[in-house]
């Protein structure tokens, strides 16, 4: 759902971590199918956190209702609910683009067709989407929004087949790159996955009802019984009499699901392609102590996203786990950054060194990620400031080196620290002690993965290898364009 031709920065003041941009939850055949929605989004709100939207449709008409802001700010109370009638509704979270932000981009996005009322969820990034829609509006299309999502509903209204299941496939023939969808039309609700199955999609069942969410958390939040992962590829069909039928036009490629749901975007309490999250994550920390173990005192995650791997590496290593940081629960969305002089405090207002436990320690930081480094550094400067002795540094990602095109929120290769530097050079940026990240092939054990096949990788690892598993056509567009002009930025790009 990433807005066309913008760049991205980030949530975080130092746009220092990946994120996860879009959270989809759709429920057909619920008596309170706008109420379980909002739930399920509140579940997922860690996927997005800019603004939220939830469809329904009431057997006659379809109603919406989209916000800037968390999903309890919009969704709430009970008049929100009840402008929201129906027995299916579809709903989105997600995090804002520059350019991207207004009320136009907010999902689901909902159009009137031929065939009768459309309203699509889409977590993803279609790679294509320039070169489609540009084919389209030279074609007579206008578009209403930025966002890639809204080249689907173009093609779908496009398309000559006579069902909209089949126009759906036809549209989604055309289109390169992730996407995970919730899909409402008045026939009912079709959910379905890129052929790879980049893009995480699950089904479970509460009563009548069935329901899809980007995670099985929000299952356990809505009390709904977990079905199955949609597979990759397939398109499940639900109708208002409870009948569900799948279908698999796209053959079966080898799934190449997003392994960094593993290391980062899912929540702990969710299971991913067959694993719990939280058992992932602490088998991570045990791989990184076995391949690059220290010598220390204690170990300290970077919380939150740090605790389950630390665990794992405690565990291994035998050294105490302990919360040195302490993370601020309440720093706003919307926190007043004076100018770019305060930015230099953005970690602190997150994250506080606990002095008394630290001081005079030998300590073993463990972070998921390293993205830019201006974060780690300054947590590292942090510790030291707090009198810890050493400061070593354990990453429970291999370094990620390329950007992500699938509907993650990367920089620019450019600004990624490990495309510009080789390890050691990253070490004295961070002002570590020590640095290691955990291998490729050991992330793949630490996820249930004897190693990574290198002919035919088991997960998406773009971000680590620059593997890409999809054709980029955007991508190669926007580099042959820059190429043809002789005063054109390399790195715009």
């Amino acid at each position: 759902m990433t807005p066309l031709n913008v760049t991205h920065p980030f949530l975080d003041a130092d746009g220092d971590k990946l994120r996860e941009e879009c959270g989809i939850f759709g429920v057909i055949r619920a008596g309170d199918a706008a109420a379980t929605t909002a739930l399920g989004l509140h579940a997922l709100q860690h996927r997005g956190q800019e603004a939220a939207g939830i469809v329904s449709f009431d057997g006659k008409e379809f109603y919406a209702r989209r916000g800037l802001g968390h999903v309890a700010e919009n969704f709430s109370s009970s008049d929100a609910i009840a402008a929201l009638p129906g027995h299916m509704a579809a709903g989105h979270v997600r995090y804002s683009t520059t350019g991207g932000s207004g009320l136009r981009n907010i999902q689901p996005l909902y159009a009137d067709l031929a065939s009768g009322g459309f309203a699509v969820a889409h977590n993803g990034n279609i790679s294509n989407a320039m070169a489609l829609r540009t084919d389209l509006v030279t074609k007579g299309s206008i578009f209403q929004s930025t966002s890639d999502t809204e080249v689907i509903i173009h093609l779908v209204a496009t398309s000559r087949y006579p069902t909209i299941a089949d126009r759906l496939v036809d549209a989604l023939r055309l289109v390169e790159g992730a996407y995970a969808l919730i899909v409402m039309t008045p026939e009912g609700m079709i959910a379905c996955r890129d052929p790879l199955g980049i893009r995480p999609l699950v089904m479970g069942r509460m009563g009548d009802a069935i329901a899809f969410a980007s995670e099985t958390v929000a299952f356990d939040v809505v009390g709904a019984e977990v079905i199955r992962e949609v597979e990759p590829g397939e398109l499940v069909l639900v109708d208002f009499a409870g009948e569900i039928r799948s279908v698999r036009p796209f053959g079966s490629p080898p799934a190449r699901p997003c392994i960094f749901e593993h290391v980062y975007f899912s929540r702990p309490d969710s299971v991913f392609a067959g694993r719990s999250v939280y058992e992932a994550r602490k088998a991570i920390g045990m791989q990184l102590a076995i391949e690059s173990p220290c010598e220390a005192d204690l170990v300290v995650p970077v919380p939150d996203s740090g605790v389950p791997a630390a665990i794992g590496f405690a565990m291994q290593s035998g050294l105490p786990f302990e919360l040195g940081i302490i993370r601020s629960h309440y720093v706003g969305r919307t926190f007043i950054q004076p100018g770019d002089g305060a930015r230099h405090s953005s970690v602190k207002r997150k994250h506080n060194a606990n002095r008394a436990l630290v001081e005079g320690k030998r300590i073993v930081l463990i972070d998921d990620s390293i993205v830019r480094g201006t974060t780690s550094l300054k947590i590292v400067e942090m510790m030291r400031e707090a009198g810890a002795k050493e400061v070593h540094f354990r990453v429970a990602s291999p370094p990620t080196a390329h950007s992500c095109f699938y509907g993650v929120d990367t920089p620019e290769r450019s600004k990624l620290l490990a495309a510009r530097m080789d390890l050691e050079p990253m070490r004295e940026f961070i002002k570590a002690d020590s640095l290691a990240f955990i291998s490729i092939d050991g992330l793949y054990r630490a996820v249930g993965k004897e190693k990574r096949d290198s002919a035919c990788p088991q997960f998406c690892d773009a971000c680590f290898t620059g593997e890409y598993p999809t054709s980029l056509t955007d991508l190669a567009l926007a580099e042959a364009r820059n190429a043809e002009l002789p005063f054109a930025d390399p790195k715009a790009a």
